[in-house]
């Protein structure tokens, strides 16, 4: 289907070409339009235009305001205070919108005029380890903003940036060697083989730290791994193919768009990494300083006053995160074509970030028209405030949180409906578990910390993915009642535009209009919170109208259709919206 301008737009315009018409040397002038509780939207442009011009600004507002066309779009115009436009939208216009947006699956939504390409980075769990909390967030924040940007146009290549690669490899491959069986494997054969991998790399970390005889040959094994040894490069390919058939298992869990054919380790790198150096030290981007290859920055440095340098290249020769990243960034765009770079990683790598991008630029592989973000976020907190710990200090794994998710969501959702089957409910649960966990991170804004509190997630009531889930199974269940006695064309026929619109109507059908500027301002942002705070104010809306318009009993067949247009646009948003979220819509719940 066609896009359909948003009545902002249309009137943006209009207003646009009144100021034109009746001012012609301010044509192009920003009308500044915005909502307001004195009418549907104010407009005070004309404000900064009259003194520029040291004119009369009422007097310029009731030019513009005649030069407006009379339609079907505009109901009511005035010029208030010193020069204000106020304007109203007529009913039959908020009607035949819905009705154009009704049944398109983007809902009329445009596309991104100037599409490009960008990579994201996100989720970045480490090969061998178990995936715990801090990795929520980087793969639920970067899934939505996947997903708006490719609902825009954009091309997105998703790029899960595994840790594979380091000396860890050699306390593992090495601690495999010397203990192929430990009495603790076979206590443990029921449980997931990640487990056992993730138990025997704190072992052979705790070895490493206490045993130097053990760390020097780890170190001899990293050598090894690193000079394509073919027996330890065959442990290291076990320990990778493990890793991630675990990740990809998380990932089926919460529901992302990640795969394996997303997954780009730092081995990928390696052989970028010598030359990456080499081209730095040619330039004079980077510096040789007590025998580490650095670079140097005048307004970053550290509490003792002292620069803070990126070192790309230890004084022993071997490489860091920074290396991995610059050759990352200059492979993105030189290779991959990118024109926009995305990194969504934790508040803490904030300085890292910024000098990584520093040197990219300095370097010139990144171009001033290549925008690069670091995308970040704060901590999942513990009802203590506090990071959220296991008992033992321990990361809390991943799974754990979904699994307890999930079980408690069971309880809700056989409270609110026990006569759903044992698969039924199975689903739902699992639906409306791992909806919440994602809600609760994406409703937050995502520099803030928040608590991980399954029972206020969980909730019907409140600012909650259930809340969202509940009110788009209501709408469906009123739209189940009339699907099989009326065909959807025969109810269309029976709309009427021109039928006049309750105050809960209204407000419904405008802030429906909203949906391409919540999408937009999440494109412009990254920040899902804002995609969530317009789907929860849609729900409460429905909810307002639902309670003060009935609809199957409405007073007239043409009301009747109205409401269910409206019921159906409000169900076909919060679809879309809760999609680009990454969070299920049951049809039932």
């Amino acid at each position: 289907m066609a896009t359909v301008p948003s009545l902002a737009d249309v009137l943006q315009q209009r207003l646009s070409q009144a100021i034109g018409a009746a001012l012609p040397q301010a044509t192009g002038t920003d009308p500044k339009l915005h909502r307001s509780d004195r009418a549907d939207w104010q407009a005070n442009g004309v404000l900064g235009l009259a003194k520029s011009m040291r004119a009369n600004p009422r007097q310029l507002a009731e030019q513009v305001v005649g030069a407006l066309p009379t339609d079907e779009v505009i109901a009511a115009r005035e010029v208030s205070g010193p020069g204000f436009i106020n304007l109203t939208i007529s009913d039959a216009a908020i009607t035949r919108q819905l009705a154009a947006r009704a049944g398109d699956p983007r809902l009329g939504m445009p596309g991104s005029a100037n599409p490009g390409i960008t990579v994201i980075d996100y989720s970045q769990p480490n090969i061998a380890k178990e995936m715990h909390v801090g990795h929520l967030r980087s793969t639920i924040i970067g899934d939505a903003i996947v997903r708006v940007l490719e609902f825009g146009g954009e091309k997105v290549i998703r790029n899960n940036h595994l840790g594979d690669w380091g000396t860890q490899f050699g306390m593992v491959i090495q601690d495999l060697r010397e203990r192929p069986e430990q009495p603790d494997d076979r206590e443990s054969v029921g449980q997931p083989s990640m487990s056992r991998l993730n138990r025997r790399y704190r072992d052979a970390r705790a070895r490493f730290d206490s045993d130097p005889d053990f760390a020097d040959r780890a170190r001899k094994r990293v050598v090894a791994l690193q000079a394509g040894d073919a027996d330890t490069m065959a442990a290291w390919q076990d320990i990778v193919a493990e890793s991630k058939r675990y990740f990809e298992a998380v990932y089926a869990k919460l529901g992302v768009l990640l795969t394996d054919g997303d997954a780009v380790g730092e081995s990928f790198y390696n052989p970028l990494l010598a030359e990456v150096c080499a081209e730095l030290e040619r330039s004079g981007v980077a510096v040789r300083s007590a025998g580490a290859l650095c670079v140097f920055f005048d307004d970053i440095k550290g509490a003792d006053g002292e620069p803070t340098p990126l070192i790309v290249q230890k004084s022993d020769g071997g490489y860091g995160y920074a290396t991995t990243d610059l050759a990352a960034i200059r492979y993105r765009i030189g290779s991959l074509g990118a024109s926009q770079l995305l990194y969504v990683v934790d508040a803490r790598q904030a300085q890292h970030f910024t000098m990584v991008f520093k040197t990219a630029r300095r370097a010139g592989w990144l171009p001033p028209d290549v925008r690069v973000e670091h995308v970040e976020f704060g901590t999942v907190l513990g009802p203590d405030h506090k990071p959220l710990k296991t008992r033992s200090g321990q990361n809390v794994r991943l799974m754990e949180l979904l699994d307890e998710a999930v079980e408690r969501a069971t309880v809700v959702v056989a409270e609110k409906s026990p006569q759903l089957t044992a698969a039924e409910l199975a689903e739902r649960a699992n639906q409306v578990g791992i909806g919440a966990v994602k809600y609760a991170d994406l409703s937050t804004s995502r520099t803030r910390d928040y608590i991980f509190d399954v029972n206020r997630m969980v909730s019907l009531t409140g600012d909650t993915g259930v809340y969202l889930q509940y009110a788009y199974a209501r709408i469906q269940s009123i739209l189940r009642k009339v699907a099989g006695n009326v065909t959807p064309k025969a109810q269309s026929d029976l709309v009427l535009a021109e039928l006049p619109l309750e105050p809960a109507e209204r407000a419904l059908g405008l802030l429906l209009d909203e949906f391409g500027d919540a999408l937009a301002m999440v494109t412009a942002t990254f920040e899902p919170h804002r995609l969530c705070s317009y789907l929860f104010t849609l729900a409460s809306a429905f909810t307002t109208f639902y309670e003060h318009c009935p609809v199957l009993k409405a007073p007239s067949p043409a009301t009747v259709a109205n409401r269910l247009l409206i019921c159906q646009v409000t169900a076909e948003t919060l679809r879309t919206g809760m999609g680009l979220l990454g969070i299920a819509t049951p049809e039932r719940l």
